[in-house]
């Protein structure tokens, strides 16, 4: 599409700026309202498919229902010459994969910062009754000043509206898919949070949880493998925000947040201090407790049926023996009339008693030895057996450490290992253990482990120190992003910290892995060079900008190439020009000057 063409004689297109599955992003100007606009057009090819023409009109439909300051709003919906358009906000900025793929893993404060505002914006939408059914990274644009907005509902779904497929495939990135969906089930609330929870896994790692050649092979592994351990992978990340990852992408949607608000109000918080330490959470529902009841009962109301059984078996075997008595005990009659007594019972008796008794001596010698083999498991009968001490796990690696533990009968607990900075311990080695080593335990319990996240530097007090200093001091950790902030003060010198943030002093902070800290110090003045300096003496110029807080550096001007006459006809020792100009606005920093130059 050339620059000069115009859609629906209003919108002049510029450049193609982007793609999707289904339509190409044009820079365009609204020319009635003069103002920059994008243009998603749906694709030549797809304009007759009537699925491919739902869903864009769906999307505008969705779109244009929400007003939210992190969505991207709609202006204007359309078809032009057998094309159907949008046109929306232009956001100058760039993807949020782009920006994860150019850095890696975000810093913990903006990764939680950018998902408040995706999760606010979800919340919204949710609200309306509208569940995005594809939040990946590549529908997020960043904006310079860290804001972003959402992008391509392109597959949203209204309550009470019908799923949109293609060749009964589940649409949306498999990569952000919850396994509800990947299975075929409907789309809910609980299924935008998991896309959610993915999102801030990818922000947090640098990388998705799952990867394969194949879609499938990464749709099954949404349904069937666990997501990977945040920390295990970045360890600079507390356990609060691990924690909310772990809940938002839940198997099962019952264990997930119940709505984005939920999940808000724990974005809200998780950076606190009192929350740094908080425990690694374990997900079960009510339901399954109930289950894990039910099957305890069922099997206990089978063990007692088979009891019942066999008590039963047992009387009517002891009822078919006396009815045999009574039959065998039957008088016989004789042919002269008198009667003879059969001593059957007696003989039935005598046959089946040792039996008896065979069988119960067997059921006593058996239930004795389950009882003596569950007293030697348990360690009654040999409680010295059932302890051991501790292993000298520090300074090994975790593979080590879980190779001596297996060996020694214990367990150790990978799943839960602390990571922290240390002073002079490399990365990967084990500096904690718990129970202590050389602690009596029982076998098979759980050992855990601090391990050393790398040498890290602990943070000075720049309190009082000028702020150029600090940065050039600064200067040598190459992933330490120094941010800086200016602030009113009357009682601290102007370029001087006030105080420091994200990073306090006493901490300690990875060099090898992105950190941030933030200077406040006291603001420089601003003073207006007075204009009446030029064509005043030097010295006396240099003085009237020193009495008011300005640095001044004096420089004379060239004079060759200048004929002799106008060489003597300069007017020397007084100030021909300034930089900046007289009257201007001057900012007096610790390493701004103000230059007079003078013949």
């Amino acid at each position: 599409m050339s620059s000069n063409n115009l859609i629906a004689n209003r919108y002049e297109v510029f450049q193609h700026i982007g793609q999707g599955g289904m339509a190409d992003v044009f820079l365009a100007v609204d020319t009635i309202l003069n103002r920059q606009v994008a243009i998603k057009i749906l694709r030549s090819e797809l304009c007759t498919d009537a699925v491919s023409v739902l869903r864009f009109e769906r999307e505008a439909q969705a779109a244009t229902a929400l007003a939210h300051p992190n969505i991207v709003e709609i202006y204007d919906v359309g078809e032009y010459k057998g094309h159907h358009y949008i046109v929306m906000e232009y956001v100058p900025g760039k993807p949020l994969k782009k920006v994860i793929q150019q850095r890696g893993a975000l810093l913990k404060e903006e990764a939680v910062d950018i998902m408040k505002q995706l999760t606010s914006a979800t919340a919204e939408a949710h609200r309306r009754g509208i569940i995005h059914r594809d939040i990946k990274p590549q529908n997020v644009i960043v904006k310079s000043d860290g804001s972003i907005k959402m992008l391509d509902f392109g597959i949203a779904l209204a309550k009470g509206s019908m799923q949109l497929t293609q060749a009964n495939n589940v649409m949306g990135s498999v990569h952000y898919l919850a396994p509800e969906l990947a299975k075929g089930e409907s789309a809910s609330a609980q299924s935008d949070i998991y896309s959610l929870g993915i999102v801030l896994f990818e922000m947090l790692t640098g990388d998705v949880p799952f990867k394969a050649d194949q879609a499938v092979q990464v749709a099954l592994m949404q349904m069937h493998n666990e997501i990977p351990d945040v920390r295990s992978i970045n360890p600079d990340i507390p356990q609060s925000v691990d924690n909310i990852v772990i809940k938002a992408t839940a198997k099962n949607p019952d264990l997930r947040y119940r709505s984005c608000n939920e999940m808000l109000d724990d974005l809200r918080t998780c950076l606190r201090p009192e929350r740094q330490n908080e425990a690694k959470i374990k997900l079960i529902t009510t339901a399954e407790q109930l289950n894990n009841r039910a099957r305890r009962e069922k099997e206990e109301t089978r063990m007692q049926a088979m009891s019942q059984g066999l008590s039963a078996k047992g009387e009517t075997g002891r009822t078919g023996i006396r009815r045999k008595e009574r039959t065998a005990s039957m008088d016989r009659v004789r042919p002269d009339g008198s009667r003879v007594v059969r001593p059957a019972v007696e003989r039935t008796s005598r046959t089946n008693r040792p039996l008896f008794i065979l069988l119960i001596f067997l059921l006593m010698v058996l239930s004795a030895s389950g009882i003596y083999f569950a007293l030697s498991l348990s360690g009654v009968l040999n409680p010295a057996a059932k302890t051991v001490e501790v292993p000298d796990l520090i300074g090994m690696s975790l593979a080590d450490a879980k190779a001596l533990c297996t060996d020694e009968s214990l367990v150790l607990d990978t799943n839960n290992v602390e990571y922290t900075l240390t002073d002079s311990i490399e990365k990967g080695e084990i500096i904690n253990v718990n129970p202590a080593v050389g602690t009596e335990v029982e076998k098979g319990s759980r050992v855990s482990v601090t391990v050393s996240s790398g040498i890290g530097v602990t943070v000075q007090d720049y309190t009082g120190r000028k702020v150029n200093d600090v940065i050039r001091d600064l200067s040598q950790y190459t992933y330490l992003k120094v941010e800086t902030r200016e602030e009113n003060s009357s009682s601290v010198a102007p370029g001087t910290v006030i105080r420091q943030e994200l990073l306090e002093p006493g901490t300690m902070f990875n060099p090898n892995t992105a950190s941030e800290i933030r200077l406040v110090y006291s603001s420089y003045p601003t003073i207006k060079i007075p204009e009446e300096i030029n064509g005043m003496p030097i010295e006396e110029a240099s003085r009237l900008l020193e009495s008011v807080g300005i640095e001044v550096f004096s420089s004379t001007l060239d004079t060759t190439g200048l004929s002799e006459e106008e060489i003597a006809n300069l007017n020397t020792g007084v100030v021909i020009r300034s930089d900046p100009e007289a009257g201007s606005e001057y900012t007096q920093k610790d390493d701004t000057y103000v230059v007079l130059y003078y013949y």
